[in-house]
């Protein structure tokens, strides 16, 4: 039990922190919630969910004691009320909390409809406030496959949750006002070549609109197109992509990436941008990338992909004469990674000097 305590502990303290607004607060809160997963130990009914059946209790003393505080903070006589470590709220009206409470039913019944590993991830890390490592820990998968399942979930999840979600004002990043439209990868493609072997055939990334039907096609390279397979398939790696080395390290300068931006079209070439917030409150920056590494790291750190709404009209506008607008053929995501995965055995054989597959000697 101890040792379950000291591996939890700090994210515990670190949830009742959030509510209470002062570490010291949290820690006494922390130590009650500890007391009581000992007592109520036997209402546990999965032992690998003690991380999150732990931090739930501390997170409700949390509250609670926030309640009891503002409670006796109410009673004393003007002025002599104490600095409390958290800002006053006023409780919703009748109202507004019947509003509440429907739009909570309505999120934890799409919630209830994800598959059972995006349901987990969800409800860790949205419900429960937990990080991508510390959902990571408690699932027992990668920091990778925790926002790729995260990614996915909200791809399942928005067209049943859009109608209530508030209305947000975009960054601009033209002279011009654009209509951002939020994009999912819907799959890869190779375009339908004719007398061209399949592992030839150029990759397309498919783009599809969360809130309607229009899709966008945009030609990568197959091997941005293997990253982004490996990542949508949700393939455990022995060592991280480029694009799991980039967020790592925009992670470990304290900030994030926090959206990315398919912007415009010019000669045949897409542009994107990649949006990270500046330091210490300072304006947003936009760097620029090319649309299959924008996309790759945004599937691989969750973060939304927004779509100028016009280039659907702009791509379908293209010179249907151009080199590269063949025939897209059909969904090819899991056999670039069942290729990429035979590529590296053949890889393995080959530094051990094993015969390739079939029994025949690799050719040097």
């Amino acid at each position: 039990m101890a040792e379950l305590l000291g591996r939890h502990w700090e994210t515990a303290v670190a949830l009742a922190t959030r509510v209470l607004g002062s570490p010291d607060l949290a820690r006494d809160a922390a130590q009650e919630a500890a007391i009581a997963a000992m007592t109520d130990l036997g209402r546990l009914r999965s032992p690998e969910r003690f991380g999150a059946w732990f931090c739930g209790i501390a997170l409700n003393v949390a509250r609670r004691w926030l309640r009891q505080l503002k409670g006796e903070a109410s009673g004393l006589a003007p002025g002599l009320a104490p600095d409390l470590p958290y800002p006053p709220s006023a409780d919703p009206d009748p109202a507004d909390a019947a509003e509440l409470a429907d739009i909570a039913e309505r999120v934890r019944d799409a919630i209830a409809l994800l598959a059972d590993g995006q349901r987990d991830a969800v409800r860790l890390f949205y419900l429960q406030g937990l990080s991508h490592r510390e959902v990571a820990a408690e699932l027992g998968i990668s920091v990778g496959a925790v926002k790729a399942r995260l990614h996915q979930a909200r791809a399942a999840l928005a067209p049943r949750l859009s109608p209530l979600a508030p209305q947000k004002e975009e960054l601009m990043t033209m002279a011009d006002k654009v209509n951002w439209t939020e994009v999912y990868v819907k799959g890869i493609a190779r375009a339908q070549e004719e007398e061209a072997d399949p592992r030839d055939r150029a990759p397309v990334m498919i783009l599809a609109e969360r809130d309607g039907e229009r899709t966008l096609h945009i030609w990568i390279g197959l091997a941005e197109a293997t990253v982004l397979a490996l990542a949508l398939e949700s393939v455990e790696t022995p060592r991280p992509f480029p694009y799991k080395l980039a967020a790592g390290l925009v992670e470990a300068a304290g900030s994030r990436i926090s959206e990315v931006r398919i912007t415009r079209l010019t000669e045949g070439i897409f542009y994107a941008s990649v949006i990270v917030p500046g330091p210490d409150g300072a304006p947003p920056r936009e760097v620029d990338a090319r649309p299959s590494d924008a996309v790759n790291l945004a599937v691989v750190c969750g973060a939304p992909i927004l779509l100028n709404s016009a280039l659907f009209e702009a791509a379908a506008d293209c010179d249907p004469a151009a080199p590269r607008r063949a025939h897209v053929g059909r969904m090819a995501t899991a056999e670039l990674v069942a290729e990429n995965q035979e590529r590296a055995a053949a890889m393995r054989r080959k530094y051990r000097g094993e015969p390739a597959a079939g029994g025949a000697e690799s050719a040097g």
